[in-house]
């Protein structure tokens, strides 16, 4: 083989490597991404001229972005400002390309990343892998190297790419090639998938390995609502389905069901302390989607719980499992990076979900719940601050009120 063929083939080999395999690992997200999202809390909200508080406008963000910095939640890791559908006007404009709307928009979309990158905020934004979004603004199809090009132009840090008006035998196909665009451009942005949950619509089996190469987070179950119904039943398929979830979770992938709904209208204080710890222990994205304006400090301070956000954010990504479910009430557990003059850490959640609104009392030994080690344990509890102190494997007993739950830090010392 000659010098210039063997030079041309490793050219060749360079060129494969940044153009394409670039896309199998972009090295964001190394831990669920912490954010606020509108979807929600304000969903396709275009009214401005009735109601410009709360219409999806680039006031909105700008508002939310100030409470992230001034009320501690940007401090604690909340740092994605991320815009969802509604955005754009109804039309792309004689180049093709997606346009702010105008009056709602009307300094653009770098102006809004600017705003939160000066405050040391990132920026998200919405697009659907379809003719149209899914509230019927212009989609991606035919557009897509087009769009990624946009928002790197724009700054942006995340793409959230949604997939109605499309059938979802293309999606394999569309969303990886979405990918791939995005991270053509040089540009650093975490790609959100809906991709398995649309297959899932239609009895399709979604190929994980594909999509955790592929995205950085994925959708794979209903929207989720504002209500205690909807939490239990998120949760229930994540147990349900860990076998293969869990499989394809770690840094840089995360199985995400949705939005946290704390703060908002339906859920009461514990069924809020479920949400947060059920998606710290799965571990999922934290995107809240409330109105951060007007939160009362009791929800607030949930969501700031520095113990619980230490767990959903820790470094090995390992996920949580369920390791029992009966009679209304779930113990989970997983496995999180040791701490100093600890061998081994562990998170245990018990949630209470019984129907008949009553407590439960719940005996285990730390043996049952795959806990092997035959030391002592140093046990606290997350949320209200008690010490179990020092355990063997003997019985440990905890009351889970109704509707409620109990997330045990575990650690087992060296001595």
């Amino acid at each position: 083989m000659s010098r210039a063929i063997k030079q041309f083939l490793l050219f060749l080999g360079i060129y494969i490597l940044t153009k394409f395999a670039i896309c199998l690992e972009n090295g964001l997200a190394r831990t669920p991404p912490m954010g606020w999202l509108s979807w929600e809390r304000f969903k396709c909200n275009i009214n401005c001229r009735h109601d410009p508080h709360n219409c999806i406008s680039e006031n909105l963000f700008m508002e939310m972005a100030n409470r992230l910095v001034e009320d501690g939640y940007r401090d604690a890791g909340y740092k994605y400002v991320n815009i969802d559908d509604c955005w754009m006007a109804k039309y792309r404009n004689v180049h093709g390309d997606m346009v702010p709307d105008p009056e709602r928009f009307r300094r653009g979309i770098k102006f809004l990343s600017n705003y939160m990158h000066v405050r040391e905020l990132k920026l998200g934004i919405y697009q659907s892998f379809g003719t149209k979004t899914c509230m019927g603004f212009p989609g991606s199809v035919g557009h897509m190297e087009q769009d990624a090009k946009k928002f790197a132009e724009w700054e942006v840090d995340m793409v959230k790419f949604d997939g109605c008006y499309t059938p979802p035998s293309q999606m394999k196909k569309g969303y990886v090639k979405m990918g791939t665009f995005l991270n053509r451009t040089g540009r650093p942005m975490v790609y959100s998938c809906s991709w398995p949950y649309y297959e899932l619509l239609k009895n399709m089996e979604p190929n994980y390995k594909l999509i955790s190469t592929y995205c950085n987070m994925w959708r794979n179950f209903h929207d989720i609502q504002d209500s205690w119904h909807s939490i239990t039943e998120t949760i229930n398929f994540f147990g349900d389905n860990q076998a293969v979830i869990t499989n394809f979770t770690g840094p840089g992938r995360w199985s995400d069901p949705d939005m946290l709904m704390i703060g908002n209208l339906h859920l009461n204080v514990g069924q809020a302390r479920v949400q947060m710890a059920a998606w710290a222990i799965f571990p999922a994205p934290l995107l809240m989607s409330n109105d951060l304006r007007f939160i009362k400090p009791e929800f607030r301070n949930i969501l700031l719980n520095r113990d619980v956000i230490a767990i959903n954010q820790d470094a090995l990504g390992i996920p949580g499992k369920r390791m029992y479910k009966d009679n209304g009430v779930d113990i989970w557990v997983r496995k999180i990076t040791p701490v100093i003059e600890a061998d081994t850490s562990f998170a245990i959640l018990f949630i209470n979900m019984r129907k008949n609104n009553k407590k439960a009392t719940v005996s285990f030994s730390l043996l049952e719940l795959g806990l092997k080690e035959d030391k002592n344990y140093l046990i606290t509890e997350i949320f209200r601050h008690k010490s179990y102190g020092l355990r063997s494997n003997k019985t440990v007993e905890v009351i889970v009120p109704a509707n409620d739950c109990v997330m045990l830090s575990c650690m087992v010392l060296k001595y």
